[in-house]
């Protein structure tokens, strides 16, 4: 018994010399074949590599601070004249002036030649009879003839401007009742007639008779004749602006704008030779 325990015992501590002894030849026997790796010198520096291409565009900063103001700019050149806006309140009557200085006495009187005197009464008695004539015209065609500003005649048209400020349709009622139509210039010589008989009285902008309250945007006389072969609108016009302007005034240029029909305007009226 005690020998078998003995054996068991010592056959242990044999392999484990045994197994010392070959890992230590394998050892030997690799420590033989191993090499040291040694780092050598600094190499020379390389040549410069060429310039890459640029990189991507960066984010976009924050804004900046707002500058100081500018300089102000130089000023515009006039602009047209705006349309004329409602009358305003009839002012008072003014005080009547202090007369005037007495005038110088008058060159003295030719003598007196019978031939002369009647050649000039024989014109006197022609522009007299011209003058009745208009007169008697002007008596039935207007109320007041102090309403009127004169008369201006073409071959075949004659027109009053009348200087009663009344709404569109009451200023072609009127010019109807007495035979004619609000003004209707339907070619140049009539356009520059009634242009110049607009600035000869001193004002701005008159009636006249061209409207689209037929068919908007189709302007046509007010004698419903249309409108096809003779126009004076000014650049831009007519705009119909806030969709309120039906009717038309020349202004003293002879240009013709789109107004409104409602306000009050002096106006011109224009007659046939013939009825007149």
């Amino acid at each position: 018994m005690q020998r078998m325990i003995g054996e068991k015992l010592l056959l242990p501590i044999i392999i484990m010399s045994v197994l010392s002894l070959s890992y230590g030849q394998h050892l030997t026997e690799e420590s033989c074949t191993v090499q040291i790796l040694v780092p050598g010198l600094k190499g020379e520096p390389g040549e410069k590599g060429q310039k890459g291409a640029p990189g991507r565009p960066g984010r976009l900063g924050p804004p900046g601070e707002i500058g100081e103001t500018g300089l102000t700019g130089q000023k515009g050149i006039m602009g047209y004249y705006g349309k004329m806006g409602p009358s305003g309140i009839k002012g008072v009557k003014g005080d009547m002036g202090d007369p005037g200085p007495k005038g110088p006495n008058g060159e003295p009187g030719v003598p007196y030649e019978c031939t002369s005197m009647r050649k000039m009464i024989g014109e006197m008695d022609i522009l007299v009879a011209q003058l009745s004539s208009e007169l008697k015209f002007i008596k039935n065609a207007l109320p007041s003839p102090a309403a009127v500003a004169g008369i201006k005649e073409t071959d075949s048209k004659v027109y009053l401007l009348v200087k009663e400020e009344k709404r569109y349709s009451d200023a072609e009622l009127y010019c109807q009742t007495r035979g004619g139509h609000l003004a209707m210039p339907k070619d140049e010589g009539a356009n520059v007639a009634i242009a110049g008989y607009i600035t000869e009285a001193g004002l701005n902008r008159v009636y006249i008779g061209i409207n689209d309250l037929h068919r908007e945007g189709v302007f046509t006389y007010v004698d419903l004749s249309a409108m096809t072969t003779f126009s004076k609108w000014r650049k831009g016009e007519p705009n119909n602006a806030y969709d309120d302007e039906d009717c038309a005034e020349m202004v003293a240029s002879g240009e013709w704008t789109d107004v409104a029909c409602h306000p009050t305007m002096y106006f011109v009226c224009e007659f046939d030779k013939e009825s007149a």
